[in-house]
């Protein structure tokens, strides 16, 4: 996903019982800690832990995204970790967290049980951090040469939504390619070991394996016309009582989203640049290529809920849903939202 999608480090699953044990508000998200200005408390905004990458750990290191909603009497309370969207999902809607970031793909397959949350802000998908992995030395060079062979992918979602789009845009049926259906964060090693014949994945972890594990994609997402957004979620209780606060939020991702995308490489290991969490110098280069290449957020236009309503359709086609998922009632126009454009 760019980083807003391009959280290197995020390979860790948000687990809800973790976002449980940081409490949840029992005045539906406007917990208050302390006095803000004037002496009004501050609205706490839950936000998954952006890591070592990207313009929100920058924002969490030298003070700017609060010192953004301090004019909103608003913070962060920082908690869990960023990762797939599902459990960030399921957080959400038990009130766990205020704010999350995923896929439209992955928010479809969300929205098809019992929502929480609406979204509120998208970015373009992502052409060249995503796609079909394989090795150097794979003998698959097509896709149809993936019939017959094993492809590891997350059920629903990203993964599953780039390897059958490139299934169908290239005319091969589902249902002549094994899904082998595995964890983001659990599938490097299975890939690395050729247990499986090729990887359908985002930036998070092309990066990574691209850089160091002698990969490369089948296909990405540009060759396939993918319309996977990805987009940000806010819980229901939040912005129904804080359209205020998640203005200033979404004001916040624009402007430093773009800022990144100037200089990519200034948003890479932002508190460390060893251990696990870091950008190798062999990932760098991919890095900065992707992100570069990353549209910062923006609004949710009518031309954006046109190809939302297109991912539903194709997953509904597919069977990843039950049934064809209505996107219109669960988006903000954020211009207008709360009253009037900021």
């Amino acid at each position: 996903m760019n980083t807003v999608r391009l959280a290197l480090a995020a390979t860790a699953l948000l687990a809800t019982t973790a976002l449980a044990a940081c409490g949840s508000s029992a005045d539906g998200g406007s917990a208050s800690a302390g006095g803000g200005a004037g002496g009004k408390a501050d609205t706490v905004l839950r936000l998954p832990d952006p890591g070592n990458n990207g313009f929100l750990a920058r924002g969490k290191k030298d003070g700017s995204l609060d010192r953004a909603l301090a004019a909103v009497h608003a913070k962060v309370a920082w908690t869990g970790s960023a990762g797939p969207f599902a459990p960030a999902a399921q957080a959400l809607s038990a009130d766990q967290l205020d704010v999350a970031q995923g896929s439209i793909t992955s928010a479809v397959a969300a929205l098809a049980q019992k929502p929480g949350f609406k979204l509120f802000a998208q970015t373009a998908p992502d052409g060249v951090g995503e796609g079909i992995l394989v090795k150097n030395d794979s003998p698959i060079k097509t896709v149809q040469d993936l019939v017959g062979k094993k492809v590891a992918v997350s059920q629903g979602g990203t993964s599953e939504y780039l390897l059958l789009r490139a299934l169908e845009k290239n005319g091969v049926p589902a249902d002549q390619v094994q899904r082998v259906y595995l964890r983001a964060d659990q599938t490097s090693g299975v890939f690395n070991s050729g247990q499986v014949d090729a990887w359908a994945t985002w930036n998070t972890f092309s990066t990574p394996t691209i850089a160091n594990a002698g990969a490369h994609f089948l296909v990405d997402g540009k060759a396939i016309d993918s319309d996977n957004y990805a987009v940000w979620a806010v819980r229901n209780g939040f912005a129904d009582k804080h359209p205020d606060v998640v203005k200033a939020f979404y004001a916040y991702l624009r402007d430093n989203g773009a800022k990144e995308k100037a200089d990519p490489a200034a948003y890479l290991n932002v508190f460390t640049d060893s251990g696990p969490t870091a950008v190798t110098p062999a990932e760098k280069d991919v890095a900065v290529n992707v992100s570069r290449q990353a549209a910062p957020a923006g609004a949710i236009s009518p031309a954006d809920t046109a190809r939302f309503g297109t991912v539903a359709q194709f997953f509904a086609d597919q069977k990843v849903t039950k049934q064809l998922v209505d996107v219109k009632p669960y988006l903000i126009d954020i211009d207008t939202f709360g009253g009037g454009a900021k």
